[in-house]
Formats: structure tokens, C-alpha cells, sequence
């Protein structure tokens, strides 16, 4: 089974999933949760809780990849477990799924954090 919630920072959406991507439903909702990110400049996979990613996850995986390339938004695969890593990167030899650092990520969510709060306070009327 997969859980899956979403977090938006900014210009960032952030898919939070827990459980296995093996089956067709699971993939079904994932895409779902991917694609609904509109106006997102980058959808960040957070797979600390994914135990395993296989058959109709990879391929779905690998749609995403497409999706985000024609939609020019970064995706980016967070903190997959060894052996989620391995089987992404048995998966996709060629077409490299983005995996991104603890340091990324921070450095991503410290901007997506800046950019929620420039706007705020550009949104926020003048007192007269």
C-alpha cells in the first residue's frame, strides 16, 4: 500500500510517499499527486519511507521523467533507500533519475522558503 501527501513551499511541491510503488494503483495515485502540481517549478519525490519500487513504479517513474522534461519542471527523487536507489538506477541507465543530497535539498527548501516569504510580503498592503 501507498500513502501519499503533498506539501507546497513556494514554487516547490514536495510528494511525500510511504510504502511500496509495485502495483498498478500505487503508480496510478503517484501520477496523480505529480501531475496536479501546477505552477510548481520543481516536485521533489520523497521516498524516505519507500521500501521498494518495482515494475509498474519504475515505468511510471520513468513517465514522470518525460512529463516533467515536456512541462520544464525539475523532478527530483529524495533519499531513496539502498536498495530503491539500486533498482532506479537498474532502471534507468540512460535516462538517470535526478536523486538530490541532504544538502540540496536544504539549500532548495531555503530558497522555496524565501521566495513563499518575498511574496507575503509583496501581498501585504502598505498601512496608510
Amino acid at each position: 500500500m501507498l500513502t501519499i501527501n503533498t506539501e507546497r513551499i513556494g514554487d516547490m511541491a514536495i510528494v511525500e510517499c510511504d510504502g511500496r510503488i509495485v502495483r498498478s494503483d500505487a503508480a496510478v495515485r503517484l501520477r496523480a499527486a505529480v501531475t496536479s502540481q501546477e505552477g510548481a517549478d520543481i516536485v521533489v519525490l520523497d521516498f524516505s519511507e519507500v521500501s521498494t519500487v518495482e515494475g509498474g513504479g519504475l515505468g511510471m517513474l520513468r513517465f514522470l521523467q518525460r512529463w516533467a522534461h515536456d512541462s520544464q519542471v525539475q523532478l527530483k527523487i529524495f533519499n531513496p533507500s539502498s536498495s530503491v536507489y539500486y533498482r532506479l538506477q537498474q532502471a534507468s541507465p540512460v535516462d538517470k533519475f535526478e536523486i538530490s543530497s541532504l544538502p540540496e535539498m536544504m539549500a532548495l527548501l531555503a530558497h522555496a522558503e524565501d521566495q513563499q516569504k518575498t511574496r507575503a510580503q509583496d501581498a501585504t498592503p502598505l498601512a496608510a
